[in-house]
């Protein structure tokens, strides 16, 4: 077999199969011990090992399935080298070396094999188009979004949502911070006033209550939107009415569940 290097496998029965071609990301491994079988060969993609394998060391990754029936048993032997001999039934054929990025690649009879430097192999035969290497998915990191908002006693908050969750600073408008409130700390009173933020199925609300002006709210999406008033009965009567605000009228429990309306008397 050829590395960027290019060496040739050496002469071995070679069973004849067809022209399949396996291309394995990494798998799943088991450490390559005497007393414990290595596992058949499978197309699952192994997982590097989480502990680096001291210098030297061959750890035992995966065995990979040829194009032609033979099998290539992968090692790791440290983060950028990677081995995979190449057996015929019980007969070592070669070893593909794969060091500091690059490839390693090698044919015999036909076969066409390739150890990629990140530790999965390819194989095809005569005639058959070459694969081409899986690339790795990325991991979507998500990013933090906010919006600011003044609030009805002109305090400003600032409705975050990122990747631990969503939360809402609160500050003057000067910008001293006063307190910050997410679903494990849901609420905060300040000055008669409360804050809180509830869980509307997989909607989360922020609801500003006016404890001082009788318990008037409002609520807002993390949009920095205002989606509900609710307001007292001017009368004095203490029965809370719920104006709607671009979504409709809504139930008493405008705020969703566990949100109570303050009464207007004393």
């Amino acid at each position: 077999m050829r590395n960027t290097r290019r060496t040739t496998l050496r002469s071995a029965a070679v069973v004849a199969g067809a022209a399949t071609v396996l291309a394995l990301p990494a798998g799943s491994a088991l450490a390559d011990s005497p007393a414990v079988p290595e596992p058949q060969p499978s197309a699952d993609a192994f997982v590097r090992p989480s502990v680096e394998p001291a210098p030297s060391v061959r750890a035992y990754v995966t065995t990979v399935k040829l194009a032609d029936g033979t099998v290539a048993k992968v090692y790791r032997i440290g983060g950028s080298h990677f081995e995979a001999d190449v057996f015929a039934g019980s007969t070592k054929l070669d070893t593909l070396v794969s060091k500091g990025g690059a490839a390693s690649y090698g044919q015999n009879n036909g076969l066409h094999a390739v150890l990629q430097p990140n530790g999965t192999v390819t194989s095809w035969m005569d005639g058959a188009p070459q694969p081409q290497p899986q690339p790795q998915p990325k991991k979507e990191i998500r990013k933090e979004s906010s919006v600011r908002i003044t609030m009805p006693d002109e305090r400003i908050a600032k409705l975050v949502d990122g990747p631990n969750g969503k939360r809402v600073e609160i500050s003057t408008p000067k910008g001293r911070a006063l307190a910050t409130i997410d679903l494990r700390r849901p609420s905060v009173h300040h000055d008669g006033w409360t804050y809180k933020l509830v869980q509307d199925g997989k909607r989360v609300k922020f609801v500003v209550i006016d404890g001082k002006g009788g318990g008037n709210s409002r609520v807002y999406d993390f949009t920095g939107r205002l989606i509900e008033k609710c307001t007292v009965d001017p009368a004095g009567s203490g029965t809370p009415r719920l104006v709607a605000s671009g979504g409709g009228m809504a139930v008493a429990g405008a705020a969703g569940p566990g949100f109570a309306v303050l009464s207007g008397r004393g």
